[in-house]
């Protein structure tokens, strides 16, 4: 189940925008909740597929025990240095574990897609090496708000 943006429908980006834009981009920020309910945000690296948000985190890190324990997340794709360039987007809902922790290259299939992705987009190579220290966690989203403040500009 996909929740519709309410609030800032006017500067909301389209869904052909909101590809574009998550296609394109190279950062995001994590927000994981700590085991003693403590927020924990940190930067990945990550692919989109169109409607899944893969990121390729590290196994032993504060990030994967957190997503562990509780599977929530809300993950912030942002852009822009001045106010009226300002554009991004909120994801958030439930990640899911893809493949072997740690991924060590075993055939998946549903691996496929997201493994060139990211192999391209970050490595310049057609195939994603493995370095047994990550693992692939998807989020389907539940729920995303987007904004691009450009859209705020007199016409």
């Amino acid at each position: 189940m996909t929740v519709a943006q309410r609030r800032g429908r006017r500067i909301m980006m389209t869904p052909g925008e909101l590809d574009a834009f998550l296609t394109a981009q190279r950062t995001c920020r994590v927000a994981t909740v700590s085991a003693d309910g403590a927020p924990h945000v940190s930067t990945l690296w990550f692919v989109w597929d169109g409607g899944s948000l893969w990121l390729y985190s590290v196994v032993r890190s504060r990030r994967w025990a957190d997503l562990r324990r509780d599977p929530r997340v809300a993950v912030v794709v942002d852009t822009g240095e001045e106010y009226g360039e300002l554009r991004g987007a909120e994801l958030s809902g439930r990640v899911a574990r893809v493949g072997e922790t740690p991924r060590t290259g075993e055939l998946r299939a549903e691996l496929d897609v997201p493994e060139t992705l990211f192999a391209r987009k970050y490595f310049g190579l057609d195939a994603l090496p493995h370095d047994g220290r990550h693992a692939w966690l998807r989020l389907t989203p539940e729920k995303t708000v987007s904004w691009d403040f450009r859209k705020l500009a007199p016409r």
